[in-house]
């Protein structure tokens, strides 16, 4: 019969994974606390100015726009996650009940995952429309709110398995380095999981820069096509080339590092860089906010409006600009050019 230790304190399952518990504040310690609740304050900051922008703007009621602001959503609560991680850290962890800690590490997972397959939501929807030579998706918002409801739900599945049974508790020989609590068969299949998301997307994303590349050289050939075409075509390849480069420089290191830990590599330092790999990780979620609007105009201009709301409450949307805005659209589709949203 297992023998458990669920009585034991969060220091005895550091001192079987031979992770060190510092009991007074390191330099370095100082440092990347201070370090993380900056990010992690901006993060909160830019994410809720992307969801307040979704919501008071009309223009952007449509699937695509519903997934940019659950995405901003997870990236928030992943801000609000990697905060409390770093009001329990360092000389702190010593003191967190075996409770405390499932639940710090449980929101981290779960903000995390939820991220990552919200960008994968993304990515198909963007496949799709794409190929359709659409705007906006055909999605019906009930289809979008179900979406998003099976996202949290994989989100919070994955969070919660360790908490309720994914542990080590009862097998000290099994458990991480990286996270002491945790078992190292979760970890491998949670670097998995992940990785393969990853690969998903590269493929998606891939296809489409591929795809839009040909098609703008089809089109060059011709000198009938509309010229705001090839700005859109040429938008769109330099955001999934940015899309790209950011989420596989911020999120690849922290997977191969976990995988490493679960596998139980003996000559891999994973704890040197365990703190790095996730703050990186956690700047992903302020790079989302930039890359998936901050590109688009016209949610600059809602961003202005939130921003500058003092000297602005006199007024509203410049009528002209808006009008200008919405007749360029309408020029693109009427001529029947395929159009895409810059941002995405």
């Amino acid at each position: 019969m297992k023998h458990c230790f669920y009585n034991e304190t969060v220091g005895f399952f550091y001192n079987n994974s031979r992770k060190e518990l510092t009991t007074y504040w390191r330099t370095k310690d100082v440092l990347v606390v201070a370090l993380g609740l900056t990010v992690s304050v901006i993060v909160l900051l830019t994410n809720l100015l992307v969801i307040t922008a979704i919501i008071i703007n009309r223009r952007f009621h449509y699937p695509i726009y519903y997934l940019l602001g659950n995405l901003a959503a997870a990236d928030l609560f992943a801000g609000i996650a990697y905060m409390f991680l770093m009001f329990h850290t360092g000389p702190r962890t010593a003191e967190l009940s075996l409770k405390t800690w499932f639940i710090r590490q449980s929101l981290l997972d779960t903000s995390l995952t939820a991220s990552v397959v919200n960008l994968l939501a993304i990515a198909v929807e963007r496949h799709q429309t794409v190929f359709t030579m659409q705007l906006h998706s055909k999605m019906s918002n009930q289809r979008v709110m179900i979406l998003i409801f099976c996202i949290w739900v994989t989100a919070l599945l994955l969070g919660l398995i360790p908490s309720y049974g994914w542990h080590c508790l009862c097998a000290l020989e099994k458990c991480s380095r990286m996270a002491p609590l945790y078992s190292r068969s979760y970890l491998t299949f949670w670097a998995i999981s992940n990785l393969v998301i990853f690969l998903i997307m590269v493929v998606v994303y891939t296809h489409i820069f591929i795809y839009v590349k040909r098609k703008m050289t089809r089109m060059s050939k011709h000198t009938s096509f509309h010229p705001r075409y090839k700005e859109t075509m040429i938008s769109l390849v330099k955001t999934v080339t940015i899309i790209l480069s950011a989420f596989v420089i911020c999120w690849t290191p922290g997977q191969v590092v976990l995988l490493l830990d679960g596998l139980g590599c003996k000559t891999c330092d994973v704890l040197a860089v365990e703190k790095y790999v996730l703050l990186l990780a956690e700047i992903n979620s302020l790079i989302n906010a930039i890359v998936y609007s901050y590109r688009d105009n016209e949610m600059r201009s809602t961003f202005r409006r939130i921003l500058c709301f003092v000297c602005y409450r006199n007024s509203k949307y410049t009528p002209t600009a808006a009008k200008l805005n919405t007749t360029d659209r309408r020029t693109l589709s009427q001529n029947g050019h395929f159009t895409v949203d810059s941002s995405i």
